[in-house]
């Protein structure tokens, strides 16, 4: 008996896990991760730092990561393997640079996770209030612990809470229906088009003030660090490429859901930006921080409706339902690199196999939820900049092993091209270095927490790749001469064979 991606116990014969997500299935997996939390929270910090060039700051956002995109686009084609960015980079570099890969790649959807919950817990708050039940966030008072005689503040504890109920659930069952996934992010996608109609026809917004366009302190160069801040908010597409075996045609159906997700996110997330900015204002946002979309929907929605009676609660509600929705997706993805990098023999063996009573990766999403619990009391901007930071960081990455398989294999069978190459992976790999720098250098100055961190679970995974080499050496020396290495990883699987193959065309 052996184990696939389909996170249940399969017989040998079974070939790959069954194909039965579409085009448009693959497309809402990528805008419901995109459209979650970063909009909602992240808004606010960006207003902070770029004021009113917060509309500029996502615009440019989408515009780089669109190169990355067009190499996840031609690496998913070529290469129909699910794990996303660490599947790639594990078939075209060495142990080292694709332990690195994936050891980043489960960081930046740990910590992302830890910003989805902290997002979370503001705008429930908010919509709490919004009903008369709890005070504004900023004045609900800290839950006391009686065990340690000490209190937390509540959105903390609700964020706690959060992670481990969707831990708990993915532990347990991580059968999700493409259809429900296109369902949820449809109304995310509904609400936040209202959010856009009322504003832009509210009094509030017929008197807008966008200008300056950037703030008097930074100037133009604070676009910068709000977009390095801000980036983590169009990861997702990179979300489609981890289930690229459960989709339906995935050599053309991954590369078109890839684009369709990110064009339609851009356009979503400009719009909401403006309309936030153009009704309570830069000023506004930045107080209101990581709930500043909720505080914008409360002050101009209409009031008074049946059922919803605060027609900002509606909009409120879609913050607590995608931060929700994103937290659940990084929750999966980041448990899919952990147990990516079990099978491979990468991370601890355990952590590579599926539950024989649940037949999901049972160790894989434990071992992420310590990290993600432990991060909740991170602030929300430093837990926003180390996402970040690894992301494009991993980016960086997908973009130079796209012109590596070029040089490589250019034989290989490649149903997407991209066009223009290699100008797109070359600027991809410099605009998201520039990024990199610029963010690192702010965090020198403003959150030398996050930085610490981020080096610090650098410095953590080199420690384990050498604890698990030489655990691997020597239980290769122990193993009787003529039988299998524990050291030589799984058998290739169909998929790797396939590909071994269209590279010999």
């Amino acid at each position: 008996m052996s184990y696939r991606e389909g996170w249940e116990p399969v017989s040998s014969e079974t070939r790959s896990p069954e194909a039965k997500l579409g085009l448009l299935d693959a497309t809402m997996i990528g805008m419901g991760a995109m459209i979650g939390a970063g909009i909602f929270v992240l808004t606010g910090l960006a207003a902070e730092i770029a004021g009113p060039a917060a509309i500029l700051v996502f615009a440019l956002n989408g515009a780089v990561t669109a190169f990355t995109g067009l190499s996840y686009a031609e690496l998913a084609a070529s290469i129909p393997k699910s794990g996303g960015g660490y599947a790639f980079v594990r078939e075209i570099f060495d142990d080292f640079a694709s332990f690195v890969m994936g050891w980043m790649l489960w960081f930046a959807y740990m910590i992302a996770g830890a910003l989805y919950a902290l997002g979370f817990a503001p705008n429930f708050i908010e919509l709490l209030h919004v009903y008369g039940v709890t005070p504004a966030p900023d004045e609900v008072g800290a839950v006391m612990l009686p065990v340690v005689d000490s209190g937390l503040s509540l959105g903390v504890v609700l964020a706690f809470v959060a992670v481990l109920a969707l831990v708990a659930l993915n532990a347990v069952s991580t059968a999700a229906s493409g259809s429900v996934e296109t369902v949820f992010t449809i109304v995310k996608v509904s609400i936040l088009v209202v959010f856009v109609g009322f504003g832009l026809t509210s009094p509030m917004f017929s008197g807008a003030e966008f200008q300056p366009l950037f703030p008097e302190t930074g100037g133009a160069a604070a676009v910068l660090p709000a977009m390095g801040l801000t980036f983590i908010a169009f990861e997702g597409y990179d979300l489609i490429t981890t289930v690229t075996e459960e989709v339906e045609n995935p050599r053309e159906n991954i590369p078109k859901a890839i684009f369709v997700s990110l064009a339609a996110t851009v356009v979503v997330y400009l719009a909401v930006v403006t309309t936030a900015v153009g009704t309570i204002g830069a000023g506004g946002l930045a107080e209101a921080g990581e709930a500043g979309i909720a505080t914008a929907a409360t002050s101009f929605m209409p009031t008074g409706l049946p059922v919803i009676q605060n027609g900002g609660a509606l909009i409120v509600f879609g913050a607590v339902f995608s931060t929700l929705t994103a937290l659940n997706a990084v929750v999966i993805a980041s448990s899919r690199v952990a147990f990516s990098m079990g099978r491979e023999g990468q991370l601890l063996p355990s952590i590579g196999q599926i539950h024989y009573r649940y037949g999901t990766p049972f160790v894989a999403i434990l071992a992420s939820a310590v990290v993600m619990l432990g991060s909740v009391v991170l602030p929300t901007r430093s837990a926003g900049n180390m996402s970040s930071l690894f992301f494009l960081l991993s980016f960086v990455i997908v973009n130079v092993a796209v012109i590596r398989l070029r040089r490589e294999r250019p034989e290989m069978n490649r149903p997407y091209e991209m066009p223009l190459y290699p100008a797109p992976p070359a600027i991809g790999v410099v605009l998201n270095l520039v990024l990199t720098v610029v963010l690192v250098e702010y965090l020198v100055r403003t959150d030398p927490l996050a930085l610490g961190l981020s080096v610090g679970w650098i410095a953590l995974g080199g420690v384990v790749y050498v604890a698990l080499n030489r655990m691997r050496t020597r239980s290769a020396s122990e193993t009787p001469s003529g039988g299998p290495s524990p050291s030589s990883g799984p058998p290739a699987t169909d998929t790797e064979a396939e590909i071994a193959t269209e590279g010999e065309d």
